[in-house]
C-alpha cells in the first residue's frame, strides 16, 4: 500500500511521528511546528533527516520534513519530535490537525486531533477505551463500527491479535474518517523541503 497511513505500521520499525494539517500549506506547517525557513538549505531524503538528527548536539533537536497529499499538508518528524505538545498551537485559525506518534520508548503509539487551537480527542492506539480531549467521544461511532470498541466502550479486539494488526485496524478507520494520506514512496525515497526545529 502506498498511500493512505496504515503502511506506517508495515515498517520493521514505525519511527516517524507525522502531523497532518488541512488549511495550512505544507511550509507554514513547518513554520507552526517551530521550524525556520531555510533552516535546512535544500530539499532531503529520509536518510539524510535520519543523519542529520544523529548528527545534532543535542537531543532535543530535530527535523521535519514537509510535504502535502490527499488534501492535508503533512510533516514527518525526525528525532525528538514535539508536534504533539504543539498541535493546538499548529490548528490556530481555523485549521486541522493531526498527530501520529509511534511512541516507540513509551507504547502505546497516539492518535491526536486538535482543531482551530482546541485539543479535540485523542487516545492510545491499542487502548481506544481511554479517551480525551473536549470531545473525547468524536470518534466513537467509527470505533464501534470497526470493532474495534462495542457499544458499551469496552475493548472489542481479538485479545491474541497481533499489535501490527491492531494498530493497522486504527490506522484505518482514522485514515478514513479524515481522508488522510501519507504517499510512501515520496516519505522514504525522494527529496523533501525540510526544517530544522529547536
Amino acid at each position: 500500500m502506498s498511500g493512505g497511513i496504515q503502511w506506517l505500521v508495515d515498517q520493521e520499525e514505525w519511527h516517524h511521528g507525522v502531523v497532518f494539517a488541512r488549511g495550512i500549506e505544507p511550509m507554514e506547517l513547518g513554520v507552526r511546528m517551530g521550524g525556520t525557513p531555510g533552516s535546512v538549505v535544500s530539499p532531503i531524503t529520509d536518510t539524510e533527516a535520519w543523519n542529520m538528527v544523529l548528527d545534532l548536539a543535542t537531543d532535543d533537536d530535530a527535523v521535519v520534513r514537509v510535504g502535502a497529499g490527499g488534501g492535508w499538508s503533512f510533516a514527518v518528524e525526525y528525532g525528538m519530535g514535539n508536534g504533539g505538545e504543539k498541535l493546538a498551537e499548529i490548528s490556530r485559525n481555523g485549521v486541522e490537525a493531526i498527530h501520529l506518534d509511534p511512541s516507540p520508548d513509551h507504547p502505546p503509539a497516539m492518535f491526536s486531533y486538535a482543531r482551530d487551537g482546541a485539543d479535540v480527542c485523542s487516545f492510545g492506539i491499542g487502548e481506544e477505551v481511554w479517551r480525551w480531549g473536549e470531545q473525547p467521544d468524536l470518534l466513537l461511532p467509527e470505533l464501534i463500527a470497526a470493532g474495534v470498541l462495542h457499544p458499551d466502550g469496552e475493548y472489542a479486539r481479538p485479545e491474541d491479535e497481533s499489535y501490527r494488526d491492531r494498530d493497522r485496524h486504527t490506522l484505518a478507520l482514522i485514515e478514513s474518517r479524515f481522508g488522510l494520506s501519507l504517499p510512501r514512496d515520496e516519505v522514504l525515497k525522494q527529496r523533501l523541503p525540510a526544517f530544522l526545529i529547536d
